[in-house]
């Protein structure tokens, strides 16, 4: 049977790793992990991470409190047997339990499985949607190629230039 449970420490964190998109670093998991309005459930089996979901209460002036959830994730070998959809399920009811009055994600629209986990936990489709993004670079870095000014180091002050395959960073867009 597989347990969900909201993520406490950076440990916990580590021990889900696999199934984040890029390296997961402690001092950033302590940082999410510190905000009360981030929230990272796990989902395990036996004691074994299989699945995870994040996700960030957003508060408008004009549009009350709503938790945007940011990245799904289930092991490969454990797909298809509802993990995905308890885990949102379960990010929705803390959610509630939070006073947010909705849940979004933002989800590729050729991602077929994090769709059909998305639908499964009552999450409806609202029409296509365009993202945009724009890199923070300072205006040198920006004009020399150098890497986004993310305010993230690690503690030396270093700021992460290669993946944990020393290729490059991963990109952090949110994917659903």
């Amino acid at each position: 049977m597989v347990v969900i449970r909201r993520a406490t420490s950076p440990a916990e964190v580590m021990a889900a790793a696999h199934l984040f998109d890029g390296p997961v670093r402690p001092e950033w998991a302590q940082r999410f992990l510190n905000e009360p309005t981030h929230h990272l459930l796990i989902a395990a089996l036996d004691g074994v991470p299989v699945g995870m979901v994040t996700g960030m209460e957003l508060t408008h002036p004009d549009k009350g409190t709503e938790l945007f959830l940011y990245e799904l994730a289930v092991d490969p070998a454990h797909r298809r047997r509802g993990v995905g959809r308890e885990l949102v399920e379960a990010l929705g009811r803390l959610a509630h339990e939070r006073g947010c009055h909705g849940m979004w994600v933002a989800v590729d629209p050729d991602n077929l499985p994090a769709r059909a986990a998305y639908a499964a936990a009552g999450i409806a489709e609202e029409g296509p949607a365009t993202m945009m993004t724009r890199e923070l670079r300072d205006p040198a870095a920006r004009e020399s190629g150098g890497e986004a000014d993310t305010g993230d180091t690690d503690p030396e002050g270093n700021r992460p230039t290669a993946g944990a395959d020393g290729g490059p960073a991963p990109d952090r867009r949110p994917t659903g």
